[in-house]
């Protein structure tokens, strides 16, 4: 995947270089300068060409039956079986890790983005059920290290072993003068495959419905312009990850009430669910998921809710985490804040029939995901009564997530109420 020449593309190409001494550059008509090449404009392809040699064991473990051919081609190639399905239905996402890279870079710890990277993807994908099949990621850097880059693909190859799908390919791309060379960037794109019949989604959430909450591994790969913002200030462009020197000692910090150093406490990988989301969907009745990112809980479950009905989310059920603690105390950051741009402790929910919820719980403990019953779905307030049936008093300390209808009146769609455990 990553390097000169993977399973799915390219990583470092070479263009065939002119001659220096009859090219003459169209903009200014002067002469290049004599011994001009690839490598002296920034670009290192013997590096990629070691970049894969150090990747190609982290690769090989993500795979999967259907993954047909070996690394080098410029194309990633998977059979899927269409005789295991009635009506497959391909459904695919994109997505990127964002400024947890900056933290990765000022610590010189790399793998753990990579899990992030296939975490954002593969739990998008899981949401409509869908099994996440393959994925090819994309690396941006300013020079390319290959022990780095073998570095994040390790964690990318590991992030799709825990998902069960197949890293078919991807590609490294110099960008010398346009980005430091201590600076990447990482995006993927990921396919998964679901039943047409089998869709989920807010057409099947019904009132009485019970939102079982799954816990998050931390802050995962959201909101960490803000944490940025709280910890180390204004970006010095000077270090690594744009972090002073100062702020990166602040990061390897041990700190009592997370039980380890404020950096390793950051740079937790996002939790992967897509298996346990399954294999919990192939036993019990669910109606659907979604993925707590960017936005928060109550936003992010309005988007799986039709309109006419709430889900109403009771903060009392759980207590966050100590690092969502640590940042609302450091940046005196408001709950209406902490709440619209962390997980607050909870990555994934399963909205679902209220019988099917003992079941639910006892299967996600067997796999060891901490799971409880967050809120429930029932009928929206009459916007002549906005208490609804809970009256006036049950609406305080409660934040509200809605869209506009198509008469473009607010519908609230998701509430927490409550106060969460001291």
């Amino acid at each position: 995947m990553n390097g000169a020449g993977m399973n799915g593309a390219e990583r470092i190409t070479a263009e065939a270089a002119t001659p220096a001494s009859t090219a003459t550059p169209m903009s200014t008509g002067a002469p290049l300068p004599s011994g001009a090449s690839y490598r002296a404009a920034g670009v290192d392809v013997s590096a990629g060409d070691r970049a894969v040699e150090l990747m190609r064991g982290h690769v090989a473990r993500a795979t999967r039956p259907e993954v047909v051919g070996s690394l080098g081609g410029f194309a990633g190639l998977f059979a899927l079986d269409t005789a295991r399905y009635r009506r497959p239905l391909l459904a695919s996402s994109t997505d990127g890790v964002g400024t947890k890279i900056a933290l990765a870079r000022a610590l010189d710890t790399h793998d753990t983005v990579g899990i992030d990277l296939v975490a954002m993807v593969v739990d998008d994908l899981v949401v409509c059920g869908a099994e996440p099949l393959f994925l090819l990621d994309y690396i941006a850097c300013g020079a390319l290290v290959p022990a780095r880059i073998a570095e994040i693909v390790s964690g990318i190859a590991a992030g799709c072993e825990q998902a069960g799908a197949a890293l078919v390919g991807g590609e490294t791309a110099e960008h010398p003068g346009l980005m430091g060379s201590d600076d990447y960037d990482l995006a993927a794109t990921g396919v998964g495959v679901v039943e047409a019949d089998g869709v989920l989604g807010p057409e099947l959430v019904r009132p009485g419905d019970v939102v079982v909450a799954m816990a998050s591994s931390g802050i995962h790969s959201n909101g960490f312009s803000l944490v940025r913002h709280i910890l180390f200030g204004p970006v010095d462009s000077g270090q690594p990850g744009g972090v002073a020197e100062t702020a990166a000692a602040g990061l390897r910090s041990y700190v009592p009430s997370l039980g380890d150093t404020l950096g390793r406490s950051l740079l937790t990988p996002t939790r992967i669910y897509a298996k346990d989301c399954l294999a919990l969907a192939a036993a019990v009745e669910v109606h659907a998921f979604a993925h707590i990112t960017g936005g928060g809980l109550a936003a992010n479950i309005a988007r799986v809710i039709p309109a006419g009905l709430v889900a109403t989310l009771d903060r009392a059920s759980w207590a966050v985490p100590p690092i969502f603690g640590l940042l609302a105390e450091r940046g005196a950051v408001t709950q209406a804040d902490m709440e619209s741009t962390f997980n607050q402790g909870i990555g994934m929910v399963a909205v679902l029939p209220a019988d099917a919820v003992p079941e639910a719980l006892a299967l996600l403990a067997e796999r060891a995901v901490p799971s409880w019953v967050v809120g429930e779905i029932g009928a929206a307030a009459d916007e002549n009564h906005p208490g609804g049936e809970h009256g006036a008093a049950g609406l305080r300390d409660t934040a509200a997530v809605g869209e506009p209808g198509a008469d473009s009146t607010p519908r609230t769609r998701a509430r927490l109420i409550g106060q969460h455990p001291a």
